[in-house]
C-alpha cells in the first residue's frame, strides 16, 4: 500500500465516530471455522468484538453481523474479552455502513422494535428451564425461538436487563409484553444447533 493512501485511510477512520452498539453474529477467521461473537462498539472504519477465540494480529476476518451483513478486515489489536477488527471497505460501503449504525444507534435510544433479521419458529418442544440471577430454576413455555432470541411466558418475570439462563443458554431479557418477555442471547445460537430439534 503506498503510503499516501494508509494515511488517507487513518483521516478517514478518525472522521468516523466509534458508537457503542450490541449486535449478534458470527466471524470466520483464516482456518475458515466460524465463531459467535457481539459488539461492543463500531465505526466505519472498525469494530470491537467480544468473543471466545482470538484472532492472530493481522489475520484476515470475515464477519457477518445482524441487521448489517458481511464484513471483511483484519485483526488489529486484541483487548478484554476479545479483539479489535479494522474493516477493509470501500467509500460506499462505509458511507452504508455509517447509515446503519446511524439507524442501530438511533433504534437503541428510542427503543424501537428489536426487528428481528433471524427467522422465528415455533419450537415442537416449548418447555424450558429458565435459571434466574439468583440461580434459581423456575419452568417456562417458549412461544417463539430464534438463533439470536426467545419469547417465553413464565410465573416469574425477571426485571428488564437481568442475565438468565434459558436451558443452558445465557441471554439478557430486553423487552416485557403482555404475557410474556423477550430474551435475547449473549450469542447467537449456531445454525446446526438450531436446526437439529432447537435444544436449548
Amino acid at each position: 500500500m503506498r503510503q499516501g493512501t494508509g494515511t488517507r485511510v487513518a483521516s478517514d477512520e478518525r472522521k468516523h465516530q466509534r458508537v457503542r452498539v450490541a449486535v449478534l453474529g458470527r466471524y470466520m477467521l483464516a482456518d475458515r471455522r466460524e465463531y459467535p461473537c457481539q459488539t461492543v462498539d463500531m465505526s466505519p472504519g472498525g469494530v470491537r468484538l467480544t468473543c471466545a477465540v482470538l484472532g492472530e494480529i493481522g489475520e484476515r476476518v470475515v464477519l457477518y453481523l445482524e441487521f448489517i451483513g458481511r464484513l471483511e478486515g483484519v485483526v488489529a489489536r486484541h483487548t478484554s474479552g476479545g479483539f479489535a477488527v479494522r474493516l477493509a471497505a470501500s467509500p460506499r460501503k462505509r458511507d452504508k455502513l455509517a447509515s446503519q449504525l446511524t439507524w442501530l444507534t438511533n433504534r437503541e435510544i428510542l427503543g424501537l422494535p428489536e426487528g428481528r433479521s433471524h427467522e422465528r419458529v415455533i419450537p415442537d418442544k416449548p418447555m424450558v428451564t429458565l435459571r434466574l440471577e439468583n440461580n434459581r430454576e423456575v419452568a417456562a413455555r417458549l412461544i417463539d425461538i430464534s438463533l439470536s432470541g426467545a419469547a417465553m411466558t413464565c410465573a416469574t418475570v425477571p426485571p428488564m436487563g437481568s442475565i438468565v439462563t434459558v436451558g443452558s443458554t445465557p441471554g439478557r431479557l430486553v423487552r416485557i409484553f403482555e404475557g410474556g418477555f423477550g430474551v435475547q442471547f449473549l450469542l447467537p445460537l449456531s445454525p446446526d444447533r438450531f436446526h437439529a430439534g432447537m435444544t436449548l
